[in-house]
């Protein structure tokens, strides 16, 4: 699959979880879905990234910010019913909350609740 095909797979897969968050109660608004090289360093260098091969790279990843009753949701517990969809999408596709089931066996700490991607 190109690049651009797979991009566009992931957006039309970004619609299903915005529509989805919204029947469930959250509003959703756009956080980050493309990196330069030189966003993606410092975010390595600080620590908010685990990576310098993220997929905002690739315009594959995308964080959203979800909110209910006005206050902004991180919390992980709150957010995995959106998680459990996501993944459910394919293999391809993994929540920053679960990392396809690293966090829960204990093979990642690094949570990254409102982070959505597609790998290539």
């Amino acid at each position: 699959m190109s690049l651009v095909a797979a991009q566009a797979e992931f957006l039309l897969r970004v619609c299903d979880l915005v529509n989805y968050a919204t029947s469930n109660g959250f509003v959703v608004t756009g956080g980050e879905l493309w990196r330069t090289p030189e966003q993606q360093l410092i975010y390595f260098k600080s620590g908010k990234s685990k990576t310098m091969k993220s997929s905002h790279l690739n315009r594959l990843a995308i964080d959203l910010n979800f909110f209910k009753d006005g206050k902004l949701i991180s919390d992980r517990a709150a957010l995995r019913p959106l998680g459990v969809l996501w993944e459910s999408f394919g293999d391809k596709y993994r929540w920053g909350g679960s990392w396809r089931g690293q966090v829960e066996s204990g093979a990642s700490k690094f949570i990254d609740c409102p982070h959505f991607e597609r790998q290539a």
